[in-house]
């Protein structure tokens, strides 16, 4: 397999219990570094796809790679992907910094580098000063950030990001699209971004790539 290539997908379907078949041989080579946008009405099978690549759910046939390396037999947890959702899902009982800091406890690094490691995001999605706030505190876009932040924290392979802008207002998802295009291109970090928006998708994304029943097809 092309290893030039931070993600390839190849003729990957994903087909459920009941027979159907919500992608159909998907094949897909994104670069290390670009931002993909999978842009697609409701139920066309992005988020599928974007589950699939993080193991979330199985491929019924073809392959997935993430640098060479076929993720068949590799579980969620161990694909060294990170994944930002459209709610976020940030813990209520952990303040922000705490949130950005989960997968770093979880890979039991030392608290003086987690610590570090954490400034260092707070600064890159611009919340230097939000380490002690409390969830509840922030707004639509700041938690975004958050999410953000909290998946980038251990250094994953490949980011992907499942409509994280839908649940919130046209004006402040116009702003937050250019401000995670940004922080996504100073990481460096390899990127697919799902959503139904048009104008999302362009602000977004180096390429957007549309996908309709289950079918992918260049923009």
């Amino acid at each position: 397999m092309n290893e030039n290539y931070a993600l390839v997908v190849k003729e990957a379907d994903v087909t459920y219990a009941n027979g159907f078949t919500a992608v159909h041989g998907a094949c897909l080579q994104v670069p290390e570094g670009e931002i993909v946008a999978l842009l697609g009405a409701s139920g066309s099978g992005k988020s599928t796809l974007l589950r699939a690549i993080a193991g979330l759910e199985q491929v019924t046939a073809g392959n997935i790679y993430l640098y060479g390396k076929d993720l068949a037999q590799v579980p969620v947890h161990k694909r060294n992907i990170g994944m930002v959702f459209q709610d976020g899902q940030l813990f209520p009982h952990r303040n922000v910094a705490r949130n950005i800091s989960y997968g770093l406890e979880m890979h039991r690094m030392p608290r003086a580098q987690i610590k570090a490691r954490v400034a260092e995001l707070l600064q890159l999605v611009d919340l230097a000063d939000y380490g002690e706030r409390q969830i509840s505190t922030l707004s639509g876009g700041q938690k975004q950030r958050v999410a953000l932040a909290r998946s980038l924290a251990p250094s994953p392979q490949l980011l992907l990001l499942d409509e994280p802008l839908s649940a919130l207002d046209r004006n402040l998802r116009e702003t937050l699209a250019v401000q995670l295009r940004e922080i996504i291109k100073r990481t460096g970090i390899t990127a697919i971004f799902v959503t139904h928006d048009h104008d999302e998708a362009d602000v977004m994304a180096d390429r957007v790539i549309v996908m309709e029943k289950g079918y992918l097809r260049e923009n």
